[in-house]
């Protein structure tokens, strides 16, 4: 079906109008976390997800496309150079959103974030796509049809659903500010970074989510001890239902494991028999069931770890 420019033009300031829905709900998801006291970093990799697979995507399928076009206007030409400095600042904001010291650090940043976007938009709207639809050298149907075969190429239209893209690139910067942390000596955020990071990631990215966990894994080690205060109770083993993972392939294990927390009713438990220290996942425990689980060890190594996991009504575990 051929796309007129009036159409083009709508469908255009269609998806500008969803974009900022977007940012907006992980936006206020984000201070939400914060004013509550609840954990915050799940919140900001989920927005830091959003920015990642949307919204710069998009920027750079702009730049190639319609910023390309409008440049060629005298009267544009400032105004692209000025929009092109805006793109940098908005990805150098993710940066810092992902890195955040702290909460309410985060939220600020979200809320500078939203507010450059919002005028970034307003820019678009108003000044660049109304004198490119009144140029008759220019066809948006034609720069709308660049920004798509753009996106498919960079992975980041939602029609393909596959393939490399700016969301790949983030968890990689995700990850380097874990790998800092735990280098400076704050080895417990670095992991909880890690984990919020699988957390958003790990239904609609699980090749992403599967990548986050094996770094995980890696960043738990330089943790010198257990992210946890209870100590194993000796001589007290209930009878309870017992979950060994021991051979189970690595990749099966954390999916069998929370397979089995699903299924407990509440007050319910039941025992991990693992070969390895299971920190890692008591990070994603944080963050995919924040203040709803229990976790105590039974046996610490060297050989085996038996912990006890339960299903909480609202009680903190640890």
């Amino acid at each position: 079906m051929t796309v007129t420019d009036t159409e083009a033009f709508e469908a255009m300031v269609r998806h500008h109008r969803q974009l900022l829905e977007d940012v907006a709900g992980a936006v206020t998801g984000l201070g939400r976390a914060v004013a509550e006291g609840s954990s915050y970093e799940r919140s900001a990799a989920e927005l830091v997800a959003v920015i990642a697979g949307e919204v710069l995507p998009h920027a750079l399928a702009e730049e190639e496309s319609i910023y390309t076009a409008a440049s060629g206007l005298a009267e544009l030409a400032p105004l692209v150079r000025e929009m092109s400095g805006e793109h940098a600042e908005l990805a150098a904001m993710t940066e810092r959103i992902a890195t955040a010291s702290d909460g309410p650090a985060a939220a600020g940043e979200a809320a500078a974030f939203q507010s450059l976007f919002a005028r970034h938009v307003d820019k678009e709207n108003e000044q660049i796509l109304p004198a490119l639809a009144r140029d008759p050298g220019v066809s948006l149907a034609g720069l709308l049809e660049q920004m798509h075969s753009r996106l498919v190429a960079s992975g980041a239209d939602d029609r393909t659903g596959e393939g490399p893209g700016l969301e790949d690139r983030l968890v990689e910067l995700l990850l380097a500010a874990a790998d800092e942390l735990v280098g400076s000596g704050e080895g417990d955020r670095g992991c909880r970074l890690a984990a919020s990071t699988w957390a958003a990631l790990r239904t609609a990215r699980p090749d992403l989510a599967q990548k986050v966990t094996a770094a995980l894994h890696r960043l738990a080690r330089a943790v010198p001890s257990a992210p946890v205060s209870l100590q194993a109770r000796h001589g007290e083993l209930p009878v309870m239902p017992v979950l060994d993972v021991r051979e189970l392939a690595p990749a099966r294990r954390h999916e069998a494991i929370f397979g089995a927390f699903d299924a407990l009713a509440p007050q319910g438990r039941f025992v991990l028999v693992n070969d390895h220290d299971p920190k890692p996942l008591r990070y994603q425990f944080e963050a995919e069931h924040p203040g709803e689980f229990s976790w105590e060890y039974l046996e610490r190594g060297p050989r085996t770890w038996r912990v006890r996991i339960g299903r909480e009504s609202a009680v903190h575990a640890g």
